[in-house]
């Protein structure tokens, strides 16, 4: 396989050695792929159903857990292809991993109090910290660059539990989780070889090899969901990638310097966004922000009557121009960049939100007629 590749979209041109990364990724989905008609098989058998209600997208029950194939994929993949070293970081990575997705099938099984599972993503991430895994360094927005320790703590807690939940609320149709997530690990797997980080760039190959042996059941109409065993798993990873992306140094063979923060957050931004947007909203109206509803972006479209295959198209459209743009805002001010992107998403948000309610009120309108 050729060592030098170019990102035509970006008009970037970049170097590495993908061979064992992309080797890692053909393991996992291969090994996904193969696994999942088996675990429909079982999952069917012992009635272990998703099944639907007011809030749900689907209609009849559908069989979950399927985050299981995606880890077996991917552990496999890590432990033929990853050279093991047993550090403080590898260790609290391995213990949250584990410990995620017991409870992500606890909670498929039967449902978790989400403070609960809350609680339990600041533990692992705290853990993580606490071992070195920590955000260094702001990149200059809002004329932050080094930070205090105590802010290291704190900033890397919040990230890691909050894009764990993102990914965690975004999986509400077919495909959409698991598409979102196939995108940013594959353009992390990318970056982090160029940085140097191969641990981390197989790591993020490897888990989306998982996913996409997963996405071939899950694209509508779904024949498995991932679950919070998959959806956990998921958020957890990306996660930890994308700090280990912020704290990289690339500089590509043209002579851009990437801002490594702007790209992290052109890869999470979309579930990130929703989530927090939808949280700030159930607050505002005096409700938990844990008591789910039908409010998230996906939503926007289907709750106007477009099929699942139509809004995890239009969103992975959205999420690509986003890519795009972080990687063309790279020679900007950082906080310009980061202006243009949430600028971006907050207007397509909104005009998703506004043609819903425009068709609601046509709807009621006509019905009051």
């Amino acid at each position: 396989m050729p060592d030098s590749y170019i990102f035509l979209q970006a008009g970037f041109s970049f170097t590495g050695n993908f061979t064992i990364p992309i080797q890692s990724f053909i393991t996992a989905f291969i090994i996904s792929l193969l696994l999942v008609p088996i675990l429909i098989t079982l999952v069917t058998r012992y009635r272990l159903l998703d099944k639907p209600n007011a809030r749900k997208e689907h209609h009849t029950p559908v069989p979950t857990m399927g985050g299981i194939a995606i880890a077996i994929g991917f552990l496999c993949s890590c432990l033929l292809w990853l050279p093991i070293t047993w550090n403080a970081i590898n260790i609290s990575f391995t213990l949250g991993l584990i410990v995620l997705l017991m409870i992500g099938m606890m909670d498929d099984v039967k449902d978790v109090p989400a403070r609960y599972k809350f609680l339990i993503q600041i533990a692992v991430a705290a853990l993580l910290a606490v071992s070195g895994l920590r955000i260094q360094d702001f990149g200059g927005i809002m004329g932050i660059h080094q930070l205090p320790l105590a802010a290291q703590y704190s900033c890397t807690i919040v990230i890691i539990v909050g894009i764990t939940n993102a990914y965690n609320l975004i999986d509400g149709i077919n495909g959409l989780a698991g598409s979102l997530a196939f995108m940013g690990l594959v353009t992390l797997g990318i970056f982090l070889q160029m940085a140097g980080d191969t641990t981390g760039s197989l790591l993020a190959f490897a888990l989306a090899g998982g996913v996409l042996g997963f996405l071939y059941f899950n694209l509508d109409p779904a024949k498995i969901f991932m679950g919070d065993t998959g959806s956990l798993l998921l958020g957890f990873v990306i996660a930890v990638l994308t700090i280990r992306l912020m704290n990289s140094n690339i500089v590509l063979p043209n002579g851009t310097v990437v801002q490594e923060n702007i790209l992290a957050l052109g890869i999470v931004l979309i579930p990130v966004f929703d989530t927090a947007r939808v949280f700030l909203q159930r607050i505002w109206k005096g409700g938990s922000p844990f008591v789910a509803d039908r409010t998230h972006l996906h939503h926007y479209f289907t709750n106007n009557g477009l099929g699942h295959a139509v809004t995890t198209a239009s969103i992975l459209v959205i999420n690509g121009i986003i890519l795009m743009i972080a990687l063309k805002v790279q020679y900007k001010n950082p906080n310009v960049a980061v202006l243009l992107l949430l600028t971006f998403t907050g207007c397509i948000t909104y005009l998703c939100s506004s043609i819903t309610y425009f068709s609601f009120g046509k709807q009621k309108k006509l019905s009051n007629s």
